[in-house]
């Protein structure tokens, strides 16, 4: 092997080594402290207030009656959660609550019913996630009271066991029976757990019903058992539903319906048994999302449609206490029937500590939340506030509420408060003393008003009357204002970043820039290259232009708007080149057709691009199956619905003999003839494939499990054995070619067959037209790259190297990126691709092929097609002995346009990590990007021992045979 391969080697390894780097400074999670609250530590609070104390009875009397109500008095006995997984809020709240109605808007009509006639005892919640929202992220969330950060997407995947304080673990360790069904995500966070369990496998998104169809097989049962404290129903059809259809489809619709008829029952159910002395006298029902999702069914970022979901709490007790007006914070509106209707917020922050008050049971120790007062006060019901004595009962029914609540308040600010200050000693950096300061200081201040004033007028009610209410709402505002100071600096300085590995990281991308420009520059003077046609060592016009649009899309990323556009300025700065191009082809009066092409080619990726980023494209279903800048016309001409499902069909054909023909015009034989018969064959195997899927030919009774599964792990299996067949090529065959531009021309094509049939089946109904795309426009490239050779004698031009079509080819990448519907966000995978040709969830296999379908023409078809650019740039005696020379600078090149560009995201997260979007939007693309290089590296190795090593060997032995 030659020198130059090990140049990437050198240079991959370096990324690796920054990279890691940089992340471990970057994402690191927050301290998980191994501490868990008890009962008895409310005694360390000054909230074990007791008005037996004015009773002249002993310490032990007081001690007792606080160690068995625990830290706070239960005020449910049974509590039933019901996870309807990515709810959006407007599937629960009225259609008329929203500027626009939408065909999946009042399908939980029994919901609204139940709101709109039970007001004091039915309520809806618009509940706030924070991101990212991601199932693991937000159940973690909901029972640790705390901000998961951003490290754990990773383990959406493969969740680890939650080892901190949790709802869950108080639930167990308090007696409390739990029994969980559904989303198996909960056995794995939770292994130990729950008394009894009917877990069912979650990540297979095209399955709608088995998950759902075990909740409804074990939840209308137990809810007729007394055998059980807490239910938990986890439902996934919806999450489901969105992914693969999206929520604008028949399925969404159908599912939200079902949910409608189950809840009903549910409610039917425990109405029947909350007679007094009933099972259900005291019991809550929560019916609640995760998160929420966008029109196409993606979540995972931090969108509006994302973050805010719903819960829907009822409560069977009768009757139920106001909530006091001063603390009502609910938006009313009237539905289609004109019936009143309100809704709360809340934020799934507060669900766990406002559970655990409910339940009685001690908060989870890591909780930042508050117990939330509307949630609390429908839970909880008609109080009975009396000690032994019986001193309150004549206390009004105001008082008696807001003594609770402050109580609890007062509580819920001691946990907060110890919970900081462990925090702060335990972790490496923690907050900063400015910080503490502050955070102590306002609960000093609440702390004070609460022993000093408000107890005191307590023990002296009869003289302070009028007092006493004033001072109780004074003391739950202090303890609010406190909890909520503690969680906007829990959000925005959560994640302790180590500067100095941030700095290191960045510092050894730094310095692998400028060996990869050395590299560069090396090769380039060792063999007589130059950016110049007249063959110095000057500098060219190209090579200013295209360090400009490197240097201004990486600039681009310094700002969050434009990383949101990102695929919209690459595509206008690819237009720029092109208008170059062009104007040069015209001053040439060479391949102004060539020129014209590109220009319209990239025309229809940027709208392609507005389409398919705008997320409110009608379904994901129909995103999938055709490409998107076809989406408006099939609204218009209801025709194009038959035509659409023989055109990607047409599209194969077409792209088997544009490769049949690539072959037949190079007068290869052999090995390269039968990797395109496997191509032809998979590609007849796609479009039997989309035929057993169609609606419209009603194939699928015909081939049953066939098309759908055995199908596609064939055209996989093909694929496979198309790139061990040229892998045995390239290390056993001997056949020497003196045409080395063609041997490498042939080995590109070779090299796109293999890969494209397994990545169009990914990509769906689009992939036969992006695969054109991508050949028409690397045609176009190298075409227009060619004019030099047009107007040159082939002395000089040999030794000239031209940046600007490894720019293009770059940007047109990134381009292909966007128009094939992906953007850098977690939301923006498309799940359903890893889960073509399997029913079940096989981690490798499915990350293979969501790595394959989320970069094949973005990452793995472009670098392994950049020969295409060197492999027809003229015949000429010196282009042969310099054809393996230029390869090698053109990936060195595209290489550095690469890293150049992930080092200016690590700049830009690293100055923008206290950004109020860096783990709803910097975050993310920090993680494609260096994901993406990673893998540029890797294929950029793999790419250079395929192309470099026979033709270096042929190269070196026609040059050693001239001398």
């Amino acid at each position: 092997m030659g020198k130059r391969i090990w140049v990437h080697w050198v240079i991959m390894a370096l990324h690796v080594v920054a990279i890691v780097i940089f992340t471990r400074g970057f994402l690191l999670t927050r301290t998980e402290l191994p501490f868990y609250s008890n009962c008895s530590d409310v005694l360390q609070s000054p909230c074990s207030f007791s008005v037996n104390e004015n009773q002249n009875q002993n310490q032990n009397d007081t001690v007792d009656q606080t160690q068995q109500r625990c830290w706070s008095k239960p005020a449910i006995g049974r509590l039933v959660v019901i996870v309807f997984d990515a709810l959006r809020f407007d599937f629960v709240a009225p259609s008329t609550f929203f500027q626009e109605s939408k065909p999946w808007m009042d399908k939980l009509q029994f919901v609204q019913d139940l709101a709109a006639k039970n007001a004091s005892s039915a309520r809806i919640f618009k509940a706030i996630a924070d991101p990212p929202t991601t199932s693991l992220q937000r159940l973690k969330g909901l029972t640790t009271g705390g901000l998961p950060t951003f490290i754990d997407v990773g383990n959406s995947f493969g969740a680890p066991a939650i080892v901190e304080d949790n709802l869950i673990h108080q639930l167990a360790k308090n007696g409390k029976r739990v029994v969980m069904m559904g989303d198996d995500t909960w056995m794995q966070l939770f292994p130990n757990h729950f008394q009894k369990s009917f877990p069912y496998p979650s990540f297979n998104v095209r399955d709608l019903d088995t998950v759902d169809n075990g909740c409804i097989e074990h939840l209308l049962p137990f809810l007729h058992q007394g055998d059980w404290d807490v239910l938990i129903a986890h439902f996934l059809g919806v999450d489901h539903a969105g992914h693969i259809f999206g929520v604008d489809s028949v399925q969404m619709i159908e599912k939200l319906e079902q949910y409608n008829s189950i809840l009903q029952k549910v409610v039917e159910a425990l109405e029947s048994q909350s007679a007094p002395g009933g099972l259900d006298e005291n019991t809550l029902l929560l019916v609640m999302g995760d998160h929420g999702q966008t029109v196409n069914g993606d979540h995972g970022g931090g969108s509006a449609e994302e973050v805010e979901t719903s819960i829907f709490a009822v409560s069977f007790k009768n009757p139920p206490s106001p909530l006091p007006s001063e603390f009502d914070t609910s938006s009313c509106g009237l539905d289609l029937g004109r019936r009143n209707i309100c809704f709360s917020s809340i934020q799934q922050l507060d669900f766990a500590v406002t559970v655990s008050a409910l339940l009685g049971i001690p908060f989870p120790f890591g909780s930042i939340g508050r117990v939330n007062p509307q949630l609390y006060a429908l839970g909880a019901g008609t109080w009975n506030f009396e000690d032994s004595g019986g001193n309150y009962q004549n206390k009004s029914k105001l008082e008696e509420w807001m003594l609770n609540y402050a109580n609890v308040l007062c509580t819920n600010s001691w946990q907060v408060k110890r919970y900081i200050d462990i925090y702060s000693a335990s972790s490496v950096i923690g907050f900063s003393n400015e910080d503490v300061l502050h955070i102590a200081s306002m609960y000093a201040k609440a702390e004070e008003k609460w022993s000093h004033t408000t107890q005191k007028l307590l023990l002296h009610k009869k003289e302070s009357h009028n007092e006493l209410l004033p001072a109780l709402r004074r003391q739950i505002d202090l303890y609010s204002e406190f909890l909520a100071s503690v969680a906007e600096l829990a959000r925005s300085k959560w994640t302790e970043f180590n500067l100095k590995m941030m700095g290191t990281g960045l510092g050894i991308m730094l310095i692998s820039l400028l060996i990869h420009f050395l590299a560069i520059k090396k090769v380039k003077e060792q063999y007589g290259f130059s950016f110049t046609s007249s063959g110095d060592s000057g500098i060219s016009f190209g090579l200013i232009f295209s360090c400009f649009m490197v240097v201004i899309r990486a600039c681009s990323f310094l700002s969050n708007s434009f990383i949101l556009e990102e695929g919209k300025v690459a595509c206008f700065l690819l237009a720029t080149t092109a208008l170059v191009k062009m104007r040069y082809s015209i001053m040439k009066k060479k391949m102004i057709l060539e020129a014209f092409v590109f220009l319209l080619l990239i025309t229809i990726c940027r709208f392609t691009i507005e389409v398919g980023l705008s997320k409110q494209t009608p379904s994901s279903e129909f995103m999938n199956a055709y490409p998107s800048w076809m989406l408006r016309i099939a609204a218009g001409f209801p025709i194009w619905n038959f035509v659409a499902e023989a055109l990607p069909v047409v599209a194969l054909i077409l792209l088997a003999f544009l490769l049949r023909e690539a072959i037949t015009r190079s007068s290869s034989k052999g090995i390269w003839k039968y990797i395109i018969m496997g191509t032809n064959l998979s590609y007849m195997l796609i479009a039997v494939h989309w035929a057993s899927e169609s609606d419209r030919l009603n194939l699928a009774w015909v081939l049953k499990g066939t098309g759908r599964s055995y199908i596609p792990r064939l055209i996989y299996a093909i694929g496979f054995g198309q790139l061990l067949l040229l892998t045995f090529n390239q290390l056993f065959s001997k056949r020497k070619s003196s045409d080395h531009s063609n041997l490498l021309y042939i080995k590109t094509v070779a090299m796109f067959s293999a890969w494209s049939s397994t990545i169009i089946i990914l990509l769906g109904k689009q992939g036969p037209w992006v695969a054109l795309a991508f050949i028409i426009g690397g045609y176009c490239i190298m075409r227009l790259d060619n004019i030099e050779v047009d107007v040159k004698d082939g002395g000089s031009w040999n030794r000239m190297l031209d940046p600007v079509p490894v720019t293009q080819w770059s940007l047109f990448a990134v381009c292909l990126f966007f128009c094939t519907g992906h953007w850098c966000a977690f939301d923006g995978l498309r799940y359903g691709a890893a889960f073509t040709g399997f029913e079940e969830f096989l981690l490798v296999p499915q990350a293979i092929l969501l790595t394959m379908d989320t970069f094949g023409f973005s990452l793995i078809l472009p670098i392994f097609g950049v020969p295409f650019l060197v492999a027809r740039l003229g015949q000429s005696e010196k282009g042969k002995k310099f054809i393996l020379t230029r390869l090698s600078l053109v990936y060195m090149i595209y290489g550095l346009i690469m890293a150049t560009s992930v080092t200016a995201t690590i700049i830009c997260v690293t100055m923008h990590r206290r950004h109020l979007m860096v783990w709803g939007l910097f975050a993310p693309k920090f993680v494609f990007d260096v994901a993406g290089l990673i893998l540029t590296d890797i294929l950029v190795c793999l790419a250079s021992h395929y192309y470099f090593s026979q033709v270096e060997d042929d190269a070196l032995q026609d040059v050693s045979t001239k001398k």
